[in-house]
Formats: C-alpha cells, structure tokens, sequence
C-alpha cells in the first residue's frame, strides 16, 4: 500500500491531500462531493483506490481542524452546529469515518484474502448528567426562601405549593430520579456513567453544596451501581487549578481515581480545554457533541485519541463524543418524532458497529410535562443493544 502522489507497481494506492505533509494551519478549500450514499471531500483522481484521501479527511474531522479556524460562537462561547462542515454539507447524520473504514477494508479485503480483520459489535454508553441532583432540596434557608418569595412575586403558586410539599416530606423532589436510575442499572452489565457537578455555586452552576452530608451520600451510592464522572464546573473550563481542586474533591467523596469528566453546558475550547485534562492525567471526556443537533460532531462513533495541532501530537485523552442529548429530541414535537429520530441514530450506529453515547439529565426521567416520555426514551436506547 502506498500513500504518495503517484503508485508505484499494483499495489493499494491512496494519493495523497497536503494536509497531512503540513505545519500549522491553513484555511482550506473543501469541496464535498457525494459517494455511494455517504459524502467525502480532498478528492483524489482515477489512479487511487478510493475517490479521496480518507486520511486527510478523517484527520480533518477527529482533529476538530475547523474549530481551530476563525468561527461565530454562541452566547457561551461554544462552536456551534451550524458552523460545521457536517451540517453545512448534511452528513451530521452519518459516522461518515466509520463508514469510510468499512469501505478501506472491503478493498484490502480483496487484495489480502488471507488477512483476518479484528470484529467489533454494536454497544452503547448511556450518560446521565447531574448539573443539579435536586430541585428544592438542600438548598439551605436563604435559598429555599429566596426560591419561595420568587415564586410568590412571579405568582408561581403551583410551584411554591410544590416546593412546600418537598420540603416538608409529602412529595419526593422533582428532580429525584436516582432510585429509577439505580433499578434501571441493575438490570444490564454495562455500566452508566453518571457526572455529577460539585463546584462552587456560581452564576451558570447551580448544583447542592458538596459539603452536605446527604449530596456526599447520593454520590457514594450510585458509585456503588454506576461509574461516576465529574462535570467540570464553567469556571474550571479556562482554570486548570480550580479544575484540580474539584478532581480531588470527587476523587475524595468517590475513593478512586476520577477517570472521565464532562464539561458544564457541553462547552469546549479546544485545545486548552483538553490540555488541561491531559496535564490532570484525565483519561475520558465525554463533553464532544452539540446540544441543539444530534449527530456526530467529530463525524465517528468510535472513541478516538485528541490530537493537539498546535503541538502537533497525538494525546492519551479519549475522546468519547456523545450522538444525542435529551434537549436536541425536545425539538420534536410528538414522542413518536422523538422516538424515531432515536431509532435513526441507533440504526446509523449499528451499521458500522459503533459505540451509541446518548446524554440525558436527572430531571428528564421526572414528571415535568416537557419531559414526559423520556423514561421510555432512555429504556429504547438500553433495549437496542439486545435487538438484532
């Protein structure tokens, strides 16, 4: 096999795009073309085995190139769907680099008959985020109050009647869900992972003080059944030191090495978000993805390492992009929408024997109407793994 600019005598040639021969970075020209029903872009010419450099174009995606280059952010400062090739060019749906594997593979299939590929099979990676492990409860005095006079002046009284039945024990909190969560867990091998955040309180994290004895408690006990993750709290995103304080509260409440964390607000500044997880020894980050699309924001569903361009060098962080979060499915209106868009994802991932990361909230398994159905909808997720 040979990746040059010509091929040399019969063998497997993939011509080569400069990208991958380049220092730093430029503003490339990508023109997206269609190809059996997916999309490829650095085309290549007749002599190459396959119509584009599938190692530029994946190295585009997975190195998140794009987001390197000048791009409009939202309010929080977060690169945004629609200013991604996928979407502008509609393959957001697909794992276009697992898809493109399967194709490499088919050709050196043909040419190495006696080679055996390593298989894989289809399994998924639920994620349960825990941004606020309850909605009334152990709060402390001024702010239940604060709550309750809010409520009271905004002639909320359907929720302060809700918040008094909570605080005084005849209603369970609505955004306690864990003992759902634990007998769900208790019913497959594969394990949830659960992150919880345990910063200080602060404009954008609202969660329960870490040092609340019940808050420690929660924690403990589902490490028990689940993994648990830390969600990085917004003002650790850019300070590695208060990112190191937090890891070693969790790492305290939890007694074991924190392994994976997850971003407030799903927000990423590459590459000093993931420097700093590097430099703390943080194996997994399962922050990858967009809150407003489902899809597949680093075009895989294959877990893959962060490769940092400035430094040109490949990372020990895995990066775990997640395929579909709970507020991208409240765009649809009907549960039967919700469900098919679910199913779409799902069956996308099963083709190419992939890895599904759903994310969903604590609250979204309670009783609040724009919630409803997503208990259903987290169990369709579970049950695809037995389906053939």
């Amino acid at each position: 096999m040979s990746y040059t600019k010509q091929p040399l005598s019969g063998e497997i040639f993939i011509r080569n795009h400069e990208l991958l021969f380049e220092q730093g970075l430029s503003d490339l020209d990508i023109n997206v073309q269609e190809w059996n029903g997916t999309k490829c872009f650095f085309p290549t010419g007749e002599k190459s085995a396959l119509p584009f450099d599938i190692f530029a174009a994946s190295f585009y995606l997975l190195s998140r190139y794009e987001e390197y280059l000048p791009h409009v952010k939202d309010t929080y400062g977060r690169f945004t769907a629609t200013e991604s090739l996928a979407f502008k060019e509609n393959f957001l749906k697909q794992p276009v680099i697992d898809i493109w594997a399967y194709r490499l593979k088919h050709i050196l299939e043909q040419k190495f008959e006696n080679f055996e590929f390593p298989k894989r099979t289809y399994n998924i990676q639920p994620i349960i985020d825990v941004p606020m492990a309850y909605y009334f409860r152990q709060k402390g005095l001024l702010r239940s109050l604060g709550g309750a006079m809010s409520d009271l002046f905004n002639l909320r009284l359907r929720r302060l009647y809700q918040r008094f039945l909570v605080l005084f024990g005849f209603a369970r909190d609505p955004y306690d869900t864990f003992k759902w969560i634990i007998n769900k867990q208790k019913q497959y091998r594969f394990k949830f992972i659960v992150f919880f955040l345990i910063g200080d309180y602060s404009t954008y994290d609202k969660n329960i003080n870490v040092n609340k004895k019940k808050f420690v408690t929660l924690i403990k006990s589902m490490s028990d059944y689940c993994k648990v993750g830390l969600k990085a709290s917004y003002f650790s995103l850019e300070n590695i030191s208060i990112l190191k304080k937090e890891r070693k509260k969790m790492e305290f409440i939890t007694n074991y090495e924190l392994e994976a964390t997850r971003n407030s607000f799903s927000k990423i500044n590459i590459p000093v978000s993931y420097r700093n997880l590097v430099e703390l020894e943080i194996r997994n980050d399962f922050t990858m993805g967009y809150l407003d699309y489902s899809g597949f924001r680093a075009g895989t569903c294959t877990p893959f390492l962060f490769y940092d361009l400035d430094y040109e060098t490949q990372t020990p962080l895995l990066i775990n992009s997640f395929h579909c979060i709970d507020y991208a499915l409240l765009k649809h209106q009907s549960q039967l929408d919700k469900k098919q868009e679910l199913e779409r994802l799902i069956r996308s991932v099963k083709k190419v024997d992939g890895t599904f990361t759903p994310v969903f909230h604590n609250y979204s398994f309670g009783n609040e109407p724009r919630w409803k159905g997503f208990r259903k909808l987290f169990t369709q997720v579970l049950e695809s793994v037995d389906e053939n």
